[in-house]
């Protein structure tokens, strides 16, 4: 276990600084804002905007919205209270950024020496993200645990199992504190330069939490890679009941492990197992994959699932408009499709539920919104429009969780 402190330099905020040049415009927002739109134009040039409303009016992110640095961040930008953090692969420093006068402006950041990538983050206290990755050249699994207040670090490796041929490789699909126990989901893979596929088994390991050490394996051979990766899009929630379900995603675009269906599992409450009675295979209920999991309350979620008929390959997943929403009843098990264009993105998050009602994010061959969804009456309705020259709507999120 190595413990980092606070090692911001002049060096790493001399390279930040390059950040300021990127404020689009010099508009100050007195109050604070309710969420924010991470976007990507078809230049490829990425921008931040907090705005207040969902459900009306228009957005252009080039010309309102603040540029990130550097040029292609992708999705790997997480939310919390206000900032944004990621981490900055050339220099493995975790950095904390804020929105100021519009300009995505770097505040302060933590040395992480071993780490330049991570697959899942999870906040496992209100001011501490846990981090976890597999490095394929130091061939170790490597976490941090960061207090984004002080900004100080500690890291290490998970005692998990490391793969074994053909097996190089391997992911953290999802991790899961409660109380003195952390879950961790995870699968192995194979790579070379034509090949990627997925392990046919889905492995959970339960750790004593914090001294991390292994209590038990769990495997089911049903389906494959548990819970991809979140700092993409989200295929794990914890509902009302403290149950926990997550998603395992065989499919072309995660896993690839075309013998396997993508299904749903559950670990109940207080408990350190699956649970016996609840498993769904959903590629058999909807006839396809999928990748994409949202708690909307009352025994439903959302489900983003892919359409095989319309894409080609993997090479074209992410620019084909081939994308379908589900709404999942997980007590009855049924599911209903949504009546909205198809989208376009493997994985995104785009999908956000406030006071009763779910806001989608939509990349549609006939336009970029925000749409509506109510689950009472099952209507859809659009809200924001986002300007066409917007490729992806990359997050929308809440800034403040629990801002009125």
């Amino acid at each position: 276990m190595r413990a980092q402190g606070n090692l911001t330099t002049l060096k790493i905020f001399a390279f930040l600084g390059l950040t300021f040049l990127f404020g689009c415009s010099e508009k100050k927002t007195s109050e604070a804002q309710k969420y924010s739109i991470y976007t990507m134009a078809d230049d490829y040039k990425e921008y931040i905007n907090q705005v207040d409303n969902l459900s009306s009016g228009d957005l252009d992110p080039v010309k309102d919205g603040a540029r990130t640095f550097p040029k292609q961040i992708w999705y790997d930008l997480i939310v919390k209270d206000g900032f944004y953090y990621r981490l900055e692969r050339k220099t493995n420093y975790f950095l904390k950024y804020t929105v100021e006068n519009n300009r995505y402006t770097a505040v302060d950041s933590v040395a992480l020496p071993e780490m330049s990538y991570f697959d899942n983050y999870n906040w496992v206290q209100t001011d501490t993200v846990f981090l976890a990755s597999f490095d394929r050249k130091t061939f170790k699994l490597e976490y941090a645990r960061i207090n984004v207040k002080t900004m100080k670090a500690e890291t290490g490796n998970l005692p998990i199992a490391l793969p074994k041929p053909p097996f190089n490789s391997m992911s953290i699909g999802f991790s899961l504190r409660r109380n003195n126990k952390l879950f961790l989901g995870y699968s192995y893979h194979e790579i070379t330069s034509r090949h990627f596929k997925t392990v046919d088994t889905v492995y959970v390991d339960v750790l004593s939490y914090p001294d991390l050490k292994v209590l038990r394996t769990i495997k089911d051979s049903r389906s494959a890679y548990p819970g991809g990766a979140n700092t993409a899009q989200p295929n794990t929630f914890t509902d009302e009941k403290g149950d926990f379900y997550f998603l395992a995603c065989p499919g072309i675009a995660l896993g690839n492990n075309p013998d396997k269906p993508t299904s749903l599992y559950r670990i109940k409450k207080n408990e350190d197992k699956l649970d016996s009675t609840f498993y769904w295979n959903i590629s058999e209920t909807i006839k396809n994959d999928a990748y994409g999991l949202w708690d909307i309350g009352d025994g439903k979620v959302i489900l983003r699932s892919e359409r095989r008929d319309l894409f080609t390959g993997v090479e074209d997943h992410y620019k084909v408009a081939h994308i379908e929403f589900y709404v999942l009843n997980l007590k009855e098990k049924t599911s209903k499709k949504l009546d909205l264009p198809l989208d376009k993105g493997t994985s995104r998050q785009c999908v956000l539920v406030e006071n009763g009602l779910v806001y989608l994010s939509i990349n549609s061959e006939s336009g970029n919104y925000i749409w509506i969804y109510n689950p009472k009456d099952e209507t859809l309705k659009k809200g924001l429009k986002i300007k066409d020259d917007i490729d992806y709507i990359l997050r929308i999120e809440k800034l403040y969780e629990n801002l009125q």
